[in-house]
């Protein structure tokens, strides 16, 4: 099953994400087929950045998003 998730980066206590596509058997800052947009809590308000295009292909060919990422894609106002 191909997976919406994120991905964690940067420093400790200084987290952002990158919204990706991946299996759900690989793990979690693991290998990822694509990366469609990213997420940064840190700044206020935070951050989304997701390319739409590839979201809305992604999930009309049967990708499930996580429920953060689905919240993040509803913000950012896909779905």
């Amino acid at each position: 099953m191909i997976k919406l998730r994120l991905k964690r980066m940067g420093k400790k206590k200084t987290p952002y994400y990158r919204i990706v596509v991946a299996d759900a058997r690989s793990p979690r800052d693991g290998r990822f087929i694509e990366e469609i947009g990213t997420y940064d809590p840190n700044q206020e308000p935070s951050l989304v950045k997701v390319d739409a295009d590839a979201a809305k292909k992604w999930i009309a060919n049967g990708a499930q998003p996580t429920e953060t990422v689905a919240k993040l894609l509803k913000s950012a106002g896909i779905e």
